[in-house]
């Protein structure tokens, strides 16, 4: 799985999925190409939606978070934008990243990656 190291807030210092806010009039395949591109260097094809979470924001904001598979089509791969790193991570080597919050229970629950042999993820 394709992680970055947040280098800003929020959660920064932390791993999590590429991402960012939908632009006027952008659609979310076009928004996730877009914020894949700026923090990974990587060209991607936005697929199926993984999932939806809702994440507190400043202010009392609530922020709709929609995550998409997608599939790299071009690119290398290098650290931008808001990104202090940006690596591959088996799903083993991802449990053990200080990620940001609810990310792994997120990816669990979506069937995203498997759940640790042993355990069961809920939805």
């Amino acid at each position: 799985m394709l992680l970055i190291r947040r280098g800003r807030p929020p959660s920064e210092g932390l791993w999590s999925i590429p991402g960012g806010r939908v632009e006027p009039g952008e659609s979310d395949a076009e928004a996730v190409a877009r914020e894949v591109l700026e923090e990974t260097g990587l060209t991607v094809t936005a697929g199926r939606l993984a999932g939806t979470v809702d994440r507190p924001g400043p202010g009392g904001l609530v922020y709709e978070i929609r995550d998409y598979l997608a599939e790299v089509s071009g690119g290398t791969l290098s650290a931008g934008d808001d990104a202090a790193e940006a690596r591959w991570f088996s799903d083993e080597e991802l449990r053990r990243l200080p990620l940001a919050p609810g990310l792994l229970e997120a990816l669990t629950g979506w069937a995203v990656i498997a759940p640790r042999s042993g355990s069961s993820a809920t939805t």
